[in-house]
């Protein structure tokens, strides 16, 4: 934990995600960009301190655009979860001042998805172009002109601002529409949504799971990097995280029926838990402080893992407790055919491969023979 406040920016292409980043830290970080088009391609943390309170923006890609292909969005998903973990403290929904039609709706309808109900306890819904509101209107009062708008706002526990980033630069803190008021009120409002939820914020399990191996690898680079300072550490561990885990997820997913959340979710939680089935269960030093230090020595140790994970799979199966039940499919879907065998598979392949997506078709034979295998086994299981 390094003390910020950590805040993911939601919201579709065009909406103002760019704008309000640069707004709150009072500079152009993020370029903006005023077509159709998403100008950010890629999930961005920004941490600067903000009025003494260190803050740490996640601006997101277009997670709600149509012209967004799922291969492109995936990695971005993972990314928002490696740079949120062990979760944001606050989520801010981005609208236009402008009417409220089916594609903003939508939006709400994927956060929902991506996240659960849950998240919007930690929501705040922040407008932009604020000078399209009318001479002497607040934002409120432009709310309650729509009813979904309404219901939205009511839904986040009535938090809502407004900024301008063309117009209200310059104007003095003291004035309504103003930049440095309306942030500043962000800020307060951001306060006390974290002091409602007992001083938390949003997580998950998958979240957590994150946090736990982003600590992991942050203990192996401060053992074995002595030079560097914390802030250094913290940013090599999640690069090291993520890029490990992106050809993890190229190694699953071809082992991995995919679900929900694009099939982001299952994907990313079923190589979450490779990694914690094989610290628990075969006891291993090796987890993500080797796969992600890139140990070629230790590709013979990998092997072995493969073959045990597969073993201790299979036996879970023979398990005949009800309470057991779920555990050994488990095991033996997630943990072996699309776990050990694709993402372990997967892993060693990159060694040979340039790009996440080479690695899953050389990883392809071996995992859909265990696939396979496995899910045969799990047909003849008798259900008690």
């Amino acid at each position: 934990m390094d003390g910020s406040m950590r805040l993911v920016i939601l919201g579709k292409t065009g909406s103002g995600k760019s704008s309000l980043v640069n707004t709150i830290f009072g500079e152009d970080m993020c370029k903006i960009n005023h077509t159709s088009k998403s100008e950010t391609s890629e999930c961005k943390a920004a941490t600067k301190c903000v009025d003494g309170k260190s803050l740490t923006l996640i601006d997101t890609p277009g997670f709600f655009d149509t012209d967004m292909s799922e291969d492109d969005l995936k990695p971005e998903i993972l990314r928002c979860i490696v740079e949120s973990a062990p979760g944001p403290h606050a989520f801010l929904i981005v609208f236009k001042v402008d009417k409220f039609t089916k594609h903003e709706q939508e939006v709400i309808t994927k956060i929902k998805e991506y996240f659960s109900e849950e998240a919007f306890k930690f929501a705040t819904v922040v407008f932009t172009h604020g000078d399209q509101l009318q001479e002497g209107q607040t934002i409120k009062d432009f709310v309650r002109k729509d009813q979904n708008l309404s219901d939205l706002v009511k839904k986040c526990g009535g938090r809502c601002h407004v900024i301008d980033n063309k117009y209200w630069k310059e104007k003095p803190k003291n004035e309504y529409r103003s930049n440095q008021f309306q942030v500043e009120e962000i800020l307060k409002t951001v306060e006390k949504t974290i002091k409602d939820n007992k001083d938390g914020y949003y997580t998950n399990e998958m979240l957590q799971e994150m946090e736990s191996i982003k600590q992991d690898e942050i203990e192996r680079i401060r053992k074995s990097s002595e030079n560097m300072s914390e802030e250094e550490i913290r940013e090599k561990a999640k690069r090291n995280v993520f890029e490990n885990l992106l050809i993890l997820m190229a190694g699953t997913a071809t082992g991995v029926v995919l679900g929900a959340y694009f099939g982001v979710k299952i994907m990313i939680k079923s190589v979450l838990k490779i990694l914690k089935v094989l610290k628990e269960e075969t006891h291993s030093c090796l987890g993500i402080s080797k796969l992600a230090g890139g140990d070629k020595s230790a590709e013979g140790e990998v092997e072995t893992l493969v073959a045990a994970g597969a073993a201790a799979g299979k036996a879970a199966l023979t398990i005949p407790s009800a309470a057991f039940k779920a555990l050994a499919v488990t095991a033996a879907v997630v943990g072996v055919a699309g776990g050990v065998a694709g993402g372990m598979t997967g892993y060693l392949a990159a060694e040979e491969a340039e790009t996440p997506q080479e690695a899953a078709e050389k990883a392809a034979d071996a995992v859909t023979e265990l696939a396979e295998d496995i899910l045969k086994t799990i047909d003849e299981i008798e259900l008690i």
